[in-house]
């Protein structure tokens, strides 16, 4: 399945016997689904279809969608009666054949009552005006198909995106595994040296009590199961966005994680160099996370 992305834009445009109708949906991230609607008089009825239409296709993201209706430009401010001026020239030939008449003037016909009636007059049935509704209305869905396009157009970037900051992540715990930091014994002589200064501060410090403290200090400093999660999470997220769908959520709660796994690493770090990993790392999640903001 597509990535989609909550930030999109749609727009249709249509025309219905002298009726120009456009829709609009501008689409930007949020938490839930919040769906604005701006309708024009006599299209406030179908707010709660559109609603239920929109549910059912999005799960997040703030709407705004927007219909204006309006007379097309090209529309004339006056109609012909066809059938009424056809009855009157057909009289008209009777008339003047019949010698009880001369041939009439253009101006004289159209100055009939009836022959020439405002356009929207003449196309002002309940039954037109109903059925124009209902085509406006069902335009809906094809700007939302193309709303959902634009989302997932952008999703597909965001996926690359969010894989390549999966594989900094993934890099970043490999230099932290092998940094020179962790070599055994570079371990062991930091322990040395943690010990000689605990025995110079406490020179009565018992056998059992000097094993707890270097067992202490030793489980602070390891940060193995920080790096174990990370690449767990790693191969989740890029799971995930294999996966497709909507998984804004899920990546959300996973760069919660990443931040909280690189917090500590920093904060256990024993040296120059796993610090610098543990902030770049934190950098990366940082750009990781303000992207999964807009992940549907």
């Amino acid at each position: 399945m597509p990535v989609a992305s909550m930030t999109g834009f749609a727009r249709v445009e249509g025309e219905i016997e002298g009726t120009a109708f456009v829709w609009e949906i501008r689409s930007v991230n949020g938490k839930g689904l919040d769906l604005r609607l701006r309708l024009p008089q006599g299209y406030e009825g179908a707010e709660a279809d559109l609603r239920k239409t929109a549910g059912a296709r999005l799960s997040r993201g703030n709407l705004q969608v927007s219909l204006s209706v309006r007379s097309a430009e090209e529309l004339p401010a006056f109609a012909v009666n066809e059938r009424m001026l056809a009855d009157v020239l057909a009289l008209s030939d009777r008339l003047i054949a019949n010698g009880h008449a001369v041939t009439p003037t253009a101006d004289g016909i159209l100055a009939l009552r009836g022959i020439i009636e405002p356009a929207q007059e003449a196309a002002a049935s309940p039954d037109s005006e109903a059925a124009r509704r209902r085509i406006v209305l069902d335009a809906f869905p094809l700007a939302l198909d193309r709303l959902e396009a634009s989302r997932w157009s952008e999703g597909e970037a965001l996926r690359a995106v969010l894989s390549e900051r999966l594989s900094e992540i993934a890099t970043l715990a490999a230099r932290a595994e092998s940094d020179p930091s962790r070599r055994p014994e570079t371990i062991r002589a930091r322990l040395a040296a943690q010990v000689a200064e605990l025995i110079g501060a406490a020179p009565r410090l018992d056998e059992a009590r000097l094993h707890q403290e270097v067992a202490l200090i030793a489980t602070k400093a390891d940060i193995r199961e920080e790096l174990d999660r990370l690449r767990t999470h790693v191969d989740a997220a890029q799971k995930l966005l294999d996966e497709g769908g909507p998984i804004g959520r899920r990546l959300d709660f996973l760069s919660q994680e990443f931040n909280r796994e690189s917090n500590t690493i920093c904060s256990k770090s024993n040296s120059a160099s796993l610090t610098a990993i543990g902030l770049d790392l934190k950098v990366v999640v940082d750009q990781f996370r303000e992207q999964v903001q807009n992940i549907e």
